[in-house]
Parts: C-alpha cells; sequence; structure tokens
C-alpha cells in the first residue's frame, strides 16, 4: 500500500499529535536498518565521518586481498560480491555518487582477477566471476558518466588504469564481448 493512494490516510497521519509522530517514526525507523543508518548519518555526522566510512571499507579491502589470492573462484566471488555489497551499503546511507565509483574504483582495481579453479562441481565459478566482475565494472562506467565533468576527470586516470588492467588480462575477451570501453577520454 503506497501512502500517495490514499490521501486520507496522508491527513489523518500529518494531523495526529506531535509526540504520537515521533512515537510511530521510531518505531517505523527501527524497522529498516538501512534507514536508521542513513538517519544518523544525515543527523549526527559530518563529512569527516564520511572520509572515516570510505577509508574504513578501503582497509577491509586490503586486508581481504592476501587471503583472496589463496581462494578458488567460488569463494572469491562470494567475497568481492560482499566487498560490492558494502559499497553499495555505503552509498544507500550516505547518497554519496561521487563515494561510491571511488570506492567501487578501488575494490575492482585492487581485487585479483584469477583464482584456482575447481575440479570438481558442474559450475565454473571462474566464468562466474569474470562475469559479475565485467558487469560490476560496466555498471560503475555508466555512474560515472553521470557524475559532474570535473569528478570525471579527478577519477578517470583510476578507471583508465582499471580498464587497461582489464583488457591485460584473461578478462580481455570477455570485456570485449560487451563492448567496455578500452579507456575513458
Amino acid at each position: 500500500m503506497k501512502l500517495s493512494e490514499h490521501k486520507d490516510l496522508k491527513t489523518a497521519i500529518t494531523d495526529l499529535p506531535v509526540k504520537e509522530k515521533d512515537k510511530l517514526l521510531l518505531r517505523l525507523i527501527a524497522k529498516d536498518k538501512v534507514l536508521t543508518e542513513h538517519l544518523h548519518y544525515k543527523l549526527l555526522e559530518d563529512e569527516s565521518d564520511l572520509d572515516d566510512r570510505k577509508e574504513t571499507i578501503k582497509a577491509d579491502v586490503i586486508q581481504l586481498i592476501p587471503d583472496l589470492k589463496k581462494l578458488a573462484a567460488k569463494d572469491a566471488l562470494a567475497q568481492v560480491r560482499k566487498m560490492i555489497t558494502s559499497v553499495n551499503r555505503f552509498y544507500k546511507i550516505t547518497k554519496d555518487p561521487i563515494g561510491e565509483v571511488e570506492l567501487k574504483i578501488f575494490v575492482l582495481s585492487h581485487i585479483p582477477l584469477e583464482y584456482k579453479r575447481s575440479t570438481f562441481g558442474y559450475r565454473d565459478y571462474g566464468f562466474l566471476f569474470i562475469a559479475y566482475y565485467i558487469k560490476t565494472v560496466e555498471v560503475t562506467i555508466n555512474k560515472f558518466k553521470k557524475l559532474h565533468e570535473d569528478i570525471q576527470f579527478d577519477l578517470s586516470t583510476y578507471l583508465n588504469e582499471l580498464l587497461k588492467r582489464i583488457y591485460d588480462s584473461k578478462l580481455a575477451s570477455a570485456a570485449a564481448d560487451v563492448h567496455l570501453p578500452k579507456e575513458i577520454n
């Protein structure tokens, strides 16, 4: 049920006493962890906290890199998905598109591109890893293109390094198949 479809409910809510509205609002917020964290960020944090959040994610990625190199493709895929999910959560909380693109480029640039293949099993997790990685790069490029041109200029070097890394690896054919650019101007 959408609130916009029930104009009388919307009116009834706005007519509630402030104390009762506050009580209902707090109950609703408590049910959604991302909303709770977003409100905490918006109301109680400042610019330095945004930088701290970015640095925490970067530190977590750097800490996981040595372990990723030892994993099979299946386990590496799970870890990389967790890293990208943490960046997506960062965006949901902070609504910072620049930080999201910056962090995704950082994560994608630091994770290894080759993993041990499993000799047993019916799924080729190496292929699934490549597909996920390339799709994430595509999404990141699309978000990059929506940023202000000054920000694009600042981040283009890092994105071009990422693209060069992809085209210098075994992922080159998969990147070419989806028409991933070799360079961003």
